[in-house]
């Protein structure tokens, strides 16, 4: 199972990689802002290749498999119902600020980067900004819960675990930091990039964490563990990853062009 799942991989990969060359005379303007931006972590230079692959094991897949099935099934059932208490176009219309909160960063490196609400808890929010620091905010109580410290460079993306009191950030410093929110103390450091790290998704499972990079790279990663389950490379495109998402049971990486493309598994 595990060898079907990477030769999906790389058949999907490959095709990406011919839709990439057609676009490439496009592209050639943004060649020069996307080599400066994978010189950024070359001061952490082979730090993805540290981390030993474990490779996607009989159970992970079996895992993978069976949330999707869930997923799938909640769909049907759901089929085109539009969810109770979704906000209508005319009651978006009105909304409007009810509190501003200037001092969750560092004023003397202003910008907040990264955003997220926690699912299971929507009063709590995580924040990442360029002070290198990500910020866990109760939004009732208006109080700071936690500042998460230990990047060394700005916080670009931030994720909230859908059920746990967890919080993912990626940093331009190349690493994946796993957080327990509540406490501020960081459970895993993973080292899986070799350059900044530009998106992060938590699968459904709550259990692996999708990540994309300047580098050329996505990884697919255990939370709990930090061990690195499979890294796919992409040399030949010139081009940085710049988002993750996971949906199902499938992961999808978008590239910056003057297009787009996917990889799926």
């Amino acid at each position: 199972m595990s060898d079907h799942f990477i030769a999906r991989l790389n058949k999907e990969v490959t095709a990406a990689r011919e839709a990439l060359a057609t676009l490439k005379p496009q592209a050639a303007p943004m060649m020069g802002a996307q080599q400066a931006s994978s010189q950024v972590g070359q001061e952490q230079a082979g730090a993805g290749d540290s981390q030993e692959v474990t490779g996607i094991t009989e159970e992970i897949v079996e895992k993978l498999q069976e949330k999707a099935t869930v997923l799938t099934q909640e769909r049907k059932k759901r089929g085109k119902t539009v969810p109770e208490g979704l906000a209508t176009a005319d009651s978006i219309k009105q909304f409007s600020v009810k509190s501003s909160h200037p001092g969750l960063h560092s004023a003397s490196v202003p910008g907040i980067l990264a955003l997220d609400v926690s699912v299971a808890d929507t009063d709590k929010i995580v924040t990442g900004g360029a002070d290198k620091t990500a910020t866990v905010f109760n939004k009732s109580t208006e109080q700071v819960v936690a500042v998460l410290k230990g990047h060394s460079k700005k916080v670009n993306k931030v994720v909230y675990h859908m059920s746990e009191d967890l919080v993912i950030t990626g940093s331009h410093d190349t690493t994946v930091r796993v957080w327990n929110a509540a406490s501020g103390a960081c459970n895993q450091v993973l080292r899986v990039h070799d350059g900044p790290v530009t998106g992060l998704s938590l699968h459904a499972t709550g259990d692996y964490v999708l990540t994309t990079s300047t580098d050329q790279h996505w990884t697919f990663s255990d939370i709990a563990t930090g061990k690195l389950i499979t890294r796919v490379t992409d040399t030949t495109a010139p081009v940085s990853l710049t988002c993750a998402q996971v949906q199902g049971n499938e992961c999808s990486c978008v590239a910056i062009s003057t297009n787009i493309f996917s990889v799926s598994s």
